[in-house]
């Protein structure tokens, strides 16, 4: 990769960078709000109403795509980005390791949270395969390699066929890279899908707070 000047890029970018330069322009760009307005870009089913909440120390991807799209709940019109359409970051990895893995939702108006825990022990990580997930926010510390920023979605490749070529508007925003590191990820997101989902040392438990607060993965 060759930047304006014509000097040479690193393969690997520094998320906090990444997001500055790239994140505003994506979620602004032209081709992306097309491919939301005209449906070309949907949602694997119809989400709930509601967000969760993920968790890990790291995640490790293998084969990563990213690219604007539509979480839609039931009834939901495309263009409906104020009321049941909900725009997301999609992101889809071939294969990814997960370790410390934390999911939890909050029932509505009730201090009660179910969560979800997998993959504590460092030597065993949850694993998934074929990993498509439709968030609203990401944090952490991640590292790309052979990152390609700019790409027409309908091309990505990195992660298969499910990862967005056939399903993204020809000509929006799209990015992928051979592999994702990210450390200390906290994610909020509309839906989550895998081919396979491994969940080493799995603990699901509903938590009722007494003071109201019940117990969620750290997303700040």
């Amino acid at each position: 990769m060759k930047d304006a000047q014509g000097a040479s890029v690193q393969g690997r970018i520094k998320w906090r960078r990444f997001v500055a330069a790239v994140v505003p322009a994506a979620a602004l760009g032209v081709g992306i709000m097309a491919g939301m307005a005209n449906g070309a870009i949907a949602a694997q089913f119809s989400v709930s109403n509601q967000t969760f909440k993920v968790s890990a120390d790291k995640l490790v991807g293998h084969g990563f795509t990213q690219y604007g799209g539509l979480a839609k709940e039931d009834g939901a019109s495309d263009i409906d980005i104020f009321g049941k359409a909900h725009p997301v970051a999609t992101s889809a990895m071939a294969s990814a390791e997960l370790y410390n893995l934390c999911n939890s939702v909050r029932m509505p108006g009730l201090p009660i949270s179910l969560v979800i825990k997998a993959g504590t022990d460092p030597k065993n990580p949850a694993v998934a395969k074929n990993l498509l997930i439709e968030m609203d926010d990401l944090q952490g510390e991640a590292e790309f390699t052979n990152i390609q920023i700019g790409r027409d979605a309908s091309t990505l490749t990195a992660a298969g066929d499910f990862g967005g070529a056939k399903s993204a508007q020809k000509g929006s925003f799209g990015q992928q890279a051979d592999e994702v590191v990210i450390t200390n990820l906290k994610q909020v997101a509309r839906s989550t899908s895998a081919g396979t989902f491994q969940l080493s040392g799995l603990h699901l438990f509903v938590d009722v707070a007494k003071d109201g607060k019940p117990k969620q993965c750290p997303t700040s």
